[in-house]
């Protein structure tokens, strides 16, 4: 019987340090480029590495990721596959909620029914990045290895934010630190030369490997390391198989971004609008699936348009765009400015009954109103903002303004079915 390899897809806690994007989802539904959601991306590098079966383990906010999952991921019964959704639930075994990535996986073990010979391979629902997993399968293989974590390169400066691992000159691991503070031990954990010759890069450059959150497992192993009460993977489970397990690490030098942070998310999304840009949806193989929402064609009349992604089905009318992501179904009304601002659409059309409603209870249309500024900002789903509306975060410290709008990070922050009356100024 040939070895199996199933994928699981982490869902994510609270996102935290993503709010208010994360106040009505979880991060991996996180609208992402107009049209996609950040869990598009870990589905599509499976599906792209010839990889289908995949579970999606849920447990905070799901219910906008379940409805995209379902309408999106369908396979024919002859051709097999699945991905699945893996919610947390009480059993007579326990009641209790996900206590972190390694606890997720340990309860839904029973689900996975593992073969000793299977391969387990576990990823971030969080992340951008594009990757052939067929290589790292390869690498695991021909290590030898029971398990493998893949790491990229970061900067002596950025090292402290991740998780760091020291490779031994044939790829295995000797040690893991979590967020690493002290010079010293930074210092110790740079790349050695011939792992940064492997990469090209000069043998005096000062890298660290950041593990990515990506494990491959053999499957016997990892039922025998969830066997303990380990909760996470990173900081209990990994650096507890040092020394009892042979650990190996996969090197990615591609690009990646873990998005954590509204500015992380914020900057990602802008960085699409470049000639350039340090990942690519146009990719000619490889490439990121999403919900088939079959709208027309964007209208757009009179618009000047800098650098911009333009989703489908948008109305744009006598309206300025520079470096902007515009998602689907957007409305922007006539004289209207948006310079760096990440606007992520509608679910739906306004009709005649609903905008009387809205009217009704002193709101403004659907989408954003005419002869409006707007600047460094995230707007969220279902916005409702009215007309000769300023806004913008500089000069402002992070907090709450105008009754709904978040400043974070820097990143000025309409939530999801936020109304911003006419003529407000921030």
């Amino acid at each position: 019987m040939r070895p199996r390899i199933f994928c699981i897809v982490l869902g994510g806690g609270r996102g935290t340090r993503l709010y208010p994007l994360t106040q009505p989802r979880c991060k991996p539904a996180v609208p992402l480029a107009g049209k996609y959601r950040l869990v598009d991306i870990p589905i599509s590098n499976c599906l792209n590495s010839g990889l289908n079966e995949i579970y999606v383990l849920t447990q905070f906010n799901t219910a906008s990721l379940h409805r995209h999952i379902q309408s999106t991921y369908s396979f024919d019964p002859f051709g097999g596959g699945l991905v699945d959704i893996m919610s947390a639930e009480q059993t007579e075994k326990g009641e209790s909620w996900y206590q972190g990535t390694a606890d997720a996986v340990r309860q839904n073990l029973v689900h996975f029914h593992p073969r000793p010979d299977d391969l387990a391979l576990i990823l971030s629902g969080d992340q951008l990045y594009r990757m052939d997993f067929r290589l790292l399968i390869d690498h695991h293989r021909k290590m030898g290895a029971h398990a493998t974590i893949a790491a990229t390169p970061v900067q002596k400066a950025e090292v402290s934010g991740f998780g760091l691992m020291q490779l031994n000159d044939d790829f295995t691991i000797r040690s893991f630190i979590e967020k690493p503070t002290d010079p010293a031990v930074i210092r110790q954990y740079m790349m050695s030369p011939a792992v940064l010759r492997s990469l090209n890069r000069p043998d005096d450059a000062e890298f660290g490997l950041a593990s990515m959150g990506i494990y491959l497992f053999n499957a016997d192993v990892l039922v025998e390391a969830l066997a303990s009460d380990d909760t996470d993977f990173g900081k209990e489970l990994i650096p507890g198989l040092l020394g009892r397990k042979k650990l190996s690490g996969y090197v990615f030098d591609g690009y990646w971004e873990d998005i954590g942070t509204v500015k992380a998310f914020f900057e990602c999304n802008l960085n699409l609008t470049e000639p350039n840009p340090s990942f690519d949806f146009f990719h000619p193989h490889d490439r990121i699936y999403t919900r088939a929402r079959y709208l027309p064609a964007s209208r757009i009349s009179g618009c000047k348009v800098g650098r911009a992604i333009i989703a489908d089905g948008c109305i744009l009318l006598d309206a300025s765009f520079d470096r902007c992501v515009i998602g689907v179904r957007s409305v922007v009304g006539s004289n209207t400015r948006l310079k760096n601002v990440v606007l992520m659409g509608n679910d739906y059309y306004e009709n005649e009954m609903t905008a009387l409603e809205a009217s009704g209870k002193g709101a403004p249309p659907l989408g954003i109103g005419a002869e409006c500024f707007i600047e460094e900002a995230i707007i969220d789903k279902n916005s409702r903002i009215g007309n000769r509306v300023r806004l913008s975060p500089k000069g402002k410290p992070d907090g709450l303004y105008l009754g709904c709008i978040t400043i974070r990070d820097g990143i000025l922050v309409v939530p999801k079915d936020g109304i911003v009356p006419d003529d407000s100024v921030l």
